[in-house]
């Protein structure tokens, strides 16, 4: 018959307590952060008459 047997080191009991039940379940809820977006310029204050020099890395 087979017989169930205990841990045969110290280090085997601390690793089957440590690793013999999987870590609790983390809610999406508690992993996502919302804020408030930034606020965006006006349309008329981003546009530049350079703004292809400054796209191109001012080449």
């Amino acid at each position: 018959m087979d017989q169930v047997r205990g841990p045969e080191h110290p280090a085997e009991a601390r690793r089957g307590a440590r690793f013999s039940a999987l870590p609790e379940r983390i809610r999406l809820e508690d992993t996502v952060a919302e804020r408030p977006a930034a606020p965006h310029a006006s349309a008329d204050a981003a546009v530049t008459p350079d703004w292809w020099l400054i796209r191109m890395g001012g080449i």
